[in-house]
């Protein structure tokens, strides 16, 4: 078996495209305009937030095409790292906030335990 994020599979890109061309065309627009149209960010920082996202999102193909975009804007490792820690802590910071979420569904939770039905829809799809 081929390693599944070897580089050389974005080659085949064009035939996941070929099954839908409308949305790929249309995905392929707007990643123009992202990128290209819209000005008001700088292409560096578009590869900063671009970088990290991929990150968050554990895109091993994201990570290297945009940090090798990255570099070649003059950004720097160190530039990387702080926004990968701003990402950290945003992210830690919204799983602590959504503690919240249980707090409230635990304290709710006692009262309405066993009124659930089996014919009731799923509460939850993950």
């Amino acid at each position: 078996m081929n390693a599944y994020y070897s580089p050389a599979n974005l080659k085949r890109i064009p035939e996941l495209m070929k099954l839908s061309p409308k949305a790929a065309e249309a995905y392929m627009d707007f990643e123009r305009h992202v990128y290209e149209t819209a000005n008001k960010l700088p292409q560096k920082t578009k590869e900063l937030i671009a970088l990290t996202v991929a990150h968050v999102t554990g895109c091993p193909y994201c990570i290297d095409v945009h940090v090798k975009k990255y570099k070649a804007l003059g950004g720097s490792m160190e530039e990387i790292m702080e926004a990968l820690l701003v990402a950290a802590s945003t992210r830690s910071g919204a799983i602590l906030s959504h503690g919240l979420n249980a707090l409230m569904s635990y304290e709710v939770g006692e009262e309405s335990k066993g009124e659930r039905k089996a014919s009731d829809d799923p509460e939850c799809f993950c």
